[in-house]
């Protein structure tokens, strides 16, 4: 496996020897050159040989005059070209979105055959993200544009991976299954179906550059839906390869529009074309904007200000530290379910888990991406939010707030050493301090503070405040313990037990907040079928009539 190396300014990939085995049965640079589909090779795009992103509309792959260039986030050279669309360039695809009916591409009475061409389209997508090549391609192309470590940047294709395996074969049709209730009288049954949408539009974030936008696309696609997709133009190069790939597993070309545009023309083109349904993954101001303009037809991932209780019973002190670091500083903070706020049980603060926390975290380090750039928050900013806690009365800085050190990482992007802060319980419910203290820093940074027995009511009540409710971790073994707080709290992805963490969902479980009903899940059948299609019922009533039936009489 392969990591980045930051020297003289110079971003370079290197594989250590504790990864190369999965890989050891061939030489991955000679490799490369054997990937079909592929367009660019990941540890060659850089100023003097820049990659460039296409759009796809209409089954076929377009240029723009409108070229927007992205910095590699660790030396700020200018290395991607992507071709974007402006606002005069959205006609193409209004009239392909539009072109598609709202009962969709295929649905359970239509071209049903195309549930199990999606299932051989995941069959072959599974496969070749199998290959160690291909997996290894993916993983570096993710590094160079959302920089994470290795290990990072390999789940993200490991969990699409086993997530095309999940839907292949009769899987997509499962998906589309109906079921049948007796009816009143002889000749009549009531049948229930999954329904698509038809035109659609999926919306995604820079953080995971593959999995969301493979997992919600091909989810829309099983359901019969034909789904324009937008991925942030820092990251768009890596579903660029990726649509490429589908299409050499099968994909019809026309079933996909992809297109590169700022936020300001992507809003112009939804009015325009008018999606029965969009997808939206990202910032919780877009998202409520979104809800606006489309009228309520959206499914929502917003913003998570995720937390993490631990209760009373201490135990497994390092493997709990483990996973508190993990949850807060694996991909230099930027999930949506990374860990922001820790509470910690009185009996907590008795054992070594906070010195064993801040070992964790600064044994992080630039040089194999295990902490990184922050892609949406400066360093100025980070330290000023960081600032604005310290004086709140009782906080202090447990460790890191200050910037890293050594290296290129251009100033429009954040560079901090992994960082918490301790508020005190009591100042958090105050109403001057809430807000400030919940306001998600997407980055290395999280909060800490720690409560009695008696105050657990206090800390479910910050907890009820909130209002983004994605992921949370009870971590206790207790029982009693867990009954209480599960009961009195709302996320929608909620870990309990010793085990217990925020982050890191694989494909086998619901993914999505909870207590909004405009919430989306990704990853598994339940959250596929909320969120890319709709209940249709279908009433049959053949008769007989029955004999020697007359007209009755006006009701």
């Amino acid at each position: 496996m392969n990591r980045f190396l930051v020297s003289s300014g110079k971003a370079s990939l290197r594989a250590p020897r504790s990864l190369l085995g999965l890989f050891s049965s061939f030489n991955l640079s000679r490799s490369l050159s054997s990937i079909p589909f592929a367009t660019l090779e990941a540890e060659e795009i850089s100023g003097s040989q820049p990659a460039e992103v296409h759009n796809l509309v209409q089954g076929k792959w377009a240029k723009s005059t409108n070229w927007n260039t992205i910095v590699d986030p660790l030396n700020g050279e200018p290395f991607i070209k992507v071709a974007e669309i402006d606002e005069t360039g959205i006609q193409p695809f209004v009239e392909s979105l539009s072109s598609c009916p709202k009962h969709g591409l295929h649905n359970p009475f239509k071209k049903p055959e195309r549930y199990l061409l999606y299932g051989e389209i995941s069959a072959k997508a599974a496969h070749m993200l199998s290959l160690p090549k291909v997996a290894d391609f993916f993983t570096r192309l993710i590094q160079r544009v959302s920089p994470k470590s290795y290990q990072q940047a390999y789940g993200e294709v490991y969990v699409t991976q086993k997530f095309l395996e999940n839907f292949s074969g009769d899987q997509v049709r499962f998906l589309a299954r109906s079921f049948g209730v007796p009816g009143n009288h002889l000749g009549q049954q009531s049948h229930g179906f999954r329904w698509p949408y038809g035109p659609v539009a999926i919306i995604t974030p820079f953080n995971f550059p593959l999995e969301i936008p493979v997992l919600q696309l091909m989810g829309a696609l099983y359901m019969g839906n034909k789904p324009l997709l937008k991925v942030d133009s820092k990251v768009s190069i890596v579903m660029d390869q990726m649509m490429r790939l589908l299409h050499y597993c099968g994909l019809p070309e026309e079933d996909v529009d992809f297109i590169n545009s700022d936020g300001k023309t992507m809003n112009k083109l939804l009015l325009e074309a008018n999606p029965r349904m969009t997808l939206f993954t990202g910032s919780s101001r877009v998202a409520e904007k979104l809800a606006l303009d489309l009228k309520g037809r959206v499914k929502l991932e917003d913003a998570g200000f995720d937390w993490k209780v631990l209760g009373p019973d201490v135990q497994e002190e390092d493997y709990v530290a483990w996973v508190c670091d993990q949850d807060a500083y694996a991909c230099s903070g930027q999930k949506c379910s990374a860990q922001s706020i820790l509470f910690m049980h009185e009996n907590w603060t008795k054992s070594s888990l906070l010195s064993k926390i801040q070992e964790l975290a600064e044994r992080r380090k630039l040089e194999d991406l295990t902490v990184g750039p922050v892609l949406t928050f400066t360093t100025d900013a980070i330290l000023e939010h960081m600032n604005k806690l310290l004086k709140i009365p009782g906080s202090k800085l447990l460790f890191g707030g200050k910037p890293l050190e050594n290296h290129s990482i251009p100033s429009v992007y954040g560079a901090v050493k992994p960082t918490a802060i301790y508020v005190p319980l009591e100042e958090i419910v105050k109403d001057s301090n809430y807000h400030l203290v919940t306001t998600e820093i997407f980055g290395p940074f999280q909060v800490i503070t720690d409560y009695k027995k008696e105050q657990l009511p206090l800390v479910l009540d910050v907890l009820e405040r909130m209002h983004a409710h994605l992921t949370a971790a009870f971590v206790s073994n207790d029982p009693h313990f867990l009954q209480e707080v599960i009961g009195k709290t709302v996320n929608g992805t909620t870990y309990a037990g010793l085990r217990a963490r925020t982050t890191g969902a694989p494909q086998n479980h619901w993914f999505g907040p909870a207590g909004d009903p405009r919430g989306a899940g990704i990853g598994t059948p339940e959250a596929i079928k909320l969120v890319w299609s709709c209940h249709r019922e279908v009433i049959y009533d053949y008769g007989p009539v029955p004999e020697q039936w007359e007209i009755p009489p006006s009701t």
